[in-house]
């Protein structure tokens, strides 16, 4: 489904005028870009008499012969391309303080430069599915790897700030997608330390991040909450797409083993049972067509990482995901978290996690399992432990080991490990002829022997 912003009408025929008015104001006294615009010209007048002298039949002008006419020529179109050079370098000191942090003309060659290489169609198609913090470092370390990278993200938060303004404009939860689109975005930006910031007094504002009233606001502007995703891409200047898992308002529900049904994502994790089933209402909800296309075209798919309940199965649970997921002939991988979270994944093996996983979805969900193996040391102020494996068999996966863990945050996977790692996958899985690929072990991670699944 494609979404269009532009158009025709009255409407736009009166913000084409009034950005032509606003262009206009760039010419007012003491603005200082007349001058160089006027010296950017003439260095284009000298270049193009420089041509001319340089084929002076066809130019049809005189001129006297003060040294050999090619040399004149060369002459010419070398002042005239220091005057251009000239006029661009004094546009760009004039309107860097409003634009650049950083002044220097190589912060406006690598602006130019990163934006032209983010708007080349390169790299693989990779699917990243999930939300929260955990998906969010994935997809910060794959974003220097691709430029074909897709999110789907789960929209069943109803906690904090995305909790109040889904409860208030009926709108789907921003937060975990700002993540996700601050993640994709360039790097050491101010706009995106703004998308971050987060109101922590004021009546109404107080829990409010910057980034989800920014989305909420576009969203009463364009009348659809993907057309402010898309402008969001625009301003942050996201390097891939960040969709919705479902264009459904989630509400989630966990069945315990203590026979309990707890209602609300927030409610799930201080319910202090252990879950047995989750589920989502309404749960016909259709998976968004573009989440839907994305995972078709993929070349590898990535389940996770993040909150095994309440940030991974909710999309799996919406319907068509776990359907695409399997049919795909791209490689699907499974992310197991680092540490156990509290309230959800208590005591949980890697083999529990895809145990979860394939209970809810079908056995077949995932080809390869990766899993961190570097020792993880996690104090007493953080109530979990390293998820390890047992030993024991996965079904229908092969395990991937190796190390992923973040030395600042031993919580957490390191972006650049995890991405590095979901690479090697990748190429360690050339498709067939017919489309389908084979499993192999990437060079590299200890691997446990599966059998591959055979899709339709």
């Amino acid at each position: 489904m494609a979404l269009r912003l532009n158009g025709t009408g009255p409407r736009h025929t009166s913000e084409r005028a009034g950005r032509a008015r606003r262009m206009l104001r760039l010419l007012y006294p003491g603005i200082g870009l007349k001058r160089w615009a006027l010296l950017g010209a003439i260095g284009i007048a000298i270049c193009s008499l420089g041509i001319a002298y340089w084929i002076r039949r066809v130019s049809g002008l005189y001129f006297p012969d003060f040294l050999p006419w090619y040399l004149e020529g060369f002459l010419l179109m070398g002042v005239g391309g220091f005057a251009i050079l000239a006029a661009m370098y004094g546009t760009h000191r004039t309107l860097s303080p409003l634009v650049f942090r950083d002044q220097s003309i190589d912060a406006l060659t690598e602006a130019v430069y990163s934006r032209w290489l983010g708007n080349r169609d390169r790299g693989p198609k990779v699917v990243a599915i999930g939300g929260g913090t955990g998906l969010s470092v994935l997809l910060r370390g794959l974003k220097s790897r691709t430029d074909n990278l897709t999110a789907i993200v789960t929209v069943a938060d109803d906690g904090g700030s995305s909790g109040m303004l889904r409860r208030d404009l009926g709108m789907l939860p921003p937060g975990d997608l700002r993540s996700c689109l601050l993640a994709m975005s360039d790097d050491e930006s101010l706009l995106t330390e703004l998308f971050q910031y987060r109101f922590d007094r004021g009546n109404g504002l107080k829990g409010h991040s910057f980034g989800n009233l920014f989305i909420a606001a576009m969203t009463n502007m364009t009348g659809s909450f993907e057309k402010a995703l898309i402008e969001s891409t625009r301003v942050l200047a996201v390097r891939g797409t960040v969709i919705p898992a479902t264009s459904y308002s989630l509400h989630l529900s966990a069945s315990l083993e203590d026979g309990r049904v707890v209602r609300g994502e927030s409610s799930i994790t201080q319910s202090g049972g252990r879950i047995e089933r989750l589920m989502i209402d309404p749960d016909g909800a259709y998976a968004h067509p573009m989440a839907i296309r994305a995972i078709d075209e993929a070349d590898i798919v990535v389940i996770g990482p993040g909150s095994l309940y309440t940030s991974i199965i909710p999309n799996m649970l919406v319907r068509g995901i776990a359907e695409s997921i399997r049919s795909t002939s791209a490689a699907t991988v499974y992310v197991c978290n680092v540490a156990t979270q509290m309230g959800e994944t208590d005591g949980y093996t890697i083999g529990d996690h895809l145990k979860a996983l394939q209970r809810h979805t079908s056995e077949d969900i995932a080809d390869y399992v990766l899993g961190n193996d570097s020792p993880v040391e996690i104090g007493d102020e953080f109530d979990s432990e390293p998820v390890a494996h047992d030993g024991e068999h996965l079904n229908h996966a092969k395990l991937l080991l190796t190390d992923l863990s973040d030395d600042a945050n031993p919580l957490r996977h390191n972006s650049d490990k995890l991405a590095d790692a979901v690479m090697r996958i990748l190429d360690s899985t050339p498709p067939h002829a017919n489309g389908s690929r084979q499993t192999a072990a990437p060079n590299g991670s200890q691997c446990q022997t599966a059998v591959k699944r055979t899709n339709g």
